[in-house]
């Protein structure tokens, strides 16, 4: 008898359904970690529904495990050539093989009592997709957070901002609710009243935060002289990352609340669920999106303030170096951000030129003016040109492409029933 195996993507995840032992022996043949995927879940939410329960049986029968998308697990997205839907924007097929062992090839059939052949039970799974998809984004944010600074809710609790001291509020709220809902397995009508407002006040904080970051850009940008350079790199080195930590936060709790979202539309309102979540997803994306506006800018703006400093290199040699030593922290930290919140761009780091080769351009560029110029470089000492001669390597290797780790639950596939 042949196994059949359903999968469904949806960009940020891989949904592999099918009989128990068939879908521990597909992926460990592509040696992937997984999640279970919390079918019974429908079970519960939809079991009530008549097209739902002519399918309950098929549904209990299967497991369901989700894969991260990662590159390896993108590339058998399109390894196996899954078939997208316009109107839902999945990707899904069927695999077909003796025992386990599946063949290379996708079905688009979709045979009777199937998930994929039940709206309902689809738009379900993909919404359940989605939330786990932001909750393995919440984990790295968390994880973020505690690399940073062991302290950072500490940073958070101290800020005078009222603004910041609302969302520490909301915090609390949020994360009652998603304790509740771990312990019930469902959000209730009470759970979610205590929640449903809080998205105002989160908002609020993640502009206030966007606004704090473009007043260190700006900063950065407007200063002309070498002394308010270096102070206004020093904020940017010390305070942005108490601003990442805050949008890390808000962003946290913004993918809280959508997960407990959609659990309340799943049991209140199932006909509108794929709806709702294609809504999120786009909302999320917007705010991604806005981020990344904001954060690259304040990159930039460190940029043109690093080759400001190498100019400045040979006249300023110790500003220089703090200003250019600002500038890769700042991307460090946002590039670190980016990453934990799935931010991905390809984008070359700052890098700053060797102090040998930019005080050596300035020394020839100040003789080359004549008269001033070599009595400026005079003056300079030959303690300066010395410090300038013996710096080595660069001040700044730029950051390597960093590996963005991104976690799975790499736990053997559970064997308990569904």
């Amino acid at each position: 008898m042949d196994d059949e195996i359903q999968l469904i993507s949806d960009g940020d995840g891989l949904a592999v359904i099918g009989d128990r032992t068939a879908v521990e022996r597909f992926l460990a043949s592509e040696g992937l970690p997984s999640k279970d995927l919390g079918l019974r879940r429908l079970r519960s939410a939809l079991g009530s529904t008549a097209s739902v329960a002519q399918t309950g049986s098929e549904v209990a029968a299967n497991s369901g495990r989700w894969v991260q998308l990662t590159k390896e697990s993108a590339q058998l997205v399109n390894k196996y050539g899954l078939r997208e839907s316009s109107k839902t924007g999945l990707s899904s097929g069927v695999l077909k093989g003796r025992k386990g062992q599946i063949k290379g090839f996708v079905e688009f059939t979709k045979s009777p009592g199937s998930l994929l052949s039940n709206p309902a039970l689809l738009a379900g799974a993909a919404g359940i997709m989605a939330q786990l998809a932001m909750q393995q984004t919440m984990e790295e944010i968390t994880d973020y957070l505690a690399t940073i600074d062991e302290k950072v809710d500490d940073v958070l609790r101290a800020q005078t901002d009222a603004v910041v001291a609302d969302m520490i509020g909301v915090d609390f709220v949020v994360e009652e609710a998603m304790a509740i809902r771990e312990q019930v397995g469902h959000v209730s009508e009470v759970t979610w009243s205590k929640v449903q407002a809080t998205s105002v006040t989160i908002a609020r904080t993640q502009a206030y935060a966007l606004r704090r970051l473009d007043a260190l850009a700006e900063k950065v940008e407007t200063a002309s002289k070498v002394g308010d350079l270096t102070k206004a790199s020093r904020e940017a080195e010390s305070k942005a990352p108490e601003w990442l930590a805050v949008l890390a936060r808000c962003f946290h709790l913004q993918d809280a609340i959508a997960v407990l979202e959609l659990d309340r539309v799943l049991r209140a309102d199932p006909d509108e669920l794929d709806r709702h979540r294609l809504g999120l997803r786009t909302a999320r994306q917007n705010r991604l999106d806005l981020i990344s506006r904001c954060t690259e800018r304040l990159m930039a703006r460190m940029a043109a303030a690093a080759g400001t400093a190498n100019t400045k290199v040979l006249m300023h040699p110790t500003a220089s170096r703090e200003v250019v030593h600002a500038g890769n922290q700042v991307e460090a930290d946002i590039v670190d951000f980016h990453g934990r919140l799935g931010i991905e761009r390809d984008r070359r780091s700052l890098e700053a030129r060797r102090w040998k080769d930019a005080a050596t351009e300035v020394r020839d560029k100040m003789l080359e003016r004549g008269t001033d110029g070599v009595d400026a470089a005079r003056r300079l000492g030959s303690e300066t040109l010395d410090r300038a001669k013996s710096a080595k390597g660069k001040l700044s290797s730029g950051i390597a492409e960093r590996t963005l780790r991104r976690r799975g639950d790499e736990a053997e596939p559970s064997r308990k029933p569904e």
